[in-house]
């Protein structure tokens, strides 16, 4: 239920900006993001404490994770204007995320275990997007008070600290993605040759037939 509730909250996300102004777009993005992000560990420990894992749960958990990424990932691309600082590594992540799905698609009933690197990843690709998406939430309103004027230029900087910090864990975040990518892709490489070898070519197929 919980892995749902994260796919359901990922557009809710996106969906903000359409519907409110900001800064209170931003506000309302990140608390969604935040609880949903919090979802995805007390899932897993409620599985484990109250011994309820599934095989839906255990299917269900990768995709509500890589909507979430993948998602707010597209919306800070949007709202950091395509700055290439941030669209390199994002980039690299979604890529990464595409191409691991395919692989697991490919392979079919074969499981690659998930290592403690790919868990560390997913912690920092969302303590990455928490940040910059708290940019955004912190910038003072334009309407503000002048006599507010002091706790403005305050948020100010705590919002260029949130940017900055947000920014560099997402080139750090962006490099595990790309090594526990290959990672995957080594692992899987065996299996991926098993079954070209017991996949008939079209020549042989032919033979076959004759």
């Amino acid at each position: 239920m919980l892995s749902i509730v994260r796919v359901l909250a990922a557009p809710c996300v996106a969906i903000s900006f359409t519907l409110f102004e900001r800064p209170q777009a931003d506000q309302i993005a990140i608390l969604i993001f935040a609880g949903a992000a919090a979802t995805d560990y007390l899932d897993g420990f409620l599985a484990r404490v109250l011994r309820q894992e599934s095989a839906f749960g255990r299917m269900l958990d990768p995709v509500a994770d890589k909507a979430m990424v993948t998602i707010a990932l597209a919306v800070i691309l949007s709202l950091y204007e395509f700055d290439w600082p941030v669209v390199v590594p994002a980039v690299f992540i979604i890529l990464r995320e595409g191409l691991v799905s395919g692989l697991r698609e490919f392979l079919g009933d074969v499981k690659l275990q998930v290592t403690r690197l790919a868990k560390w990843k997913t912690t920092l690709q969302m303590l990455a997007i928490f940040l910059l998406l708290l940019r955004g939430a912190l910038s003072p309103d334009a309407s503000a008070e002048p006599a507010r004027s002091i706790i403005a230029k305050g948020l100010e900087y705590l919002s260029l600290g949130a940017g900055s910090a947000g920014l560099l864990l997402l080139w750090i975040a962006a490099w595990f993605t790309v090594v526990t990518g290959w990672d995957y892709f080594r692992k899987g490489l065996p299996y991926i040759r098993a079954k070209e070898a017991t996949t008939p070519t079209v020549a042989a197929a032919a033979e076959t037939r004759d």
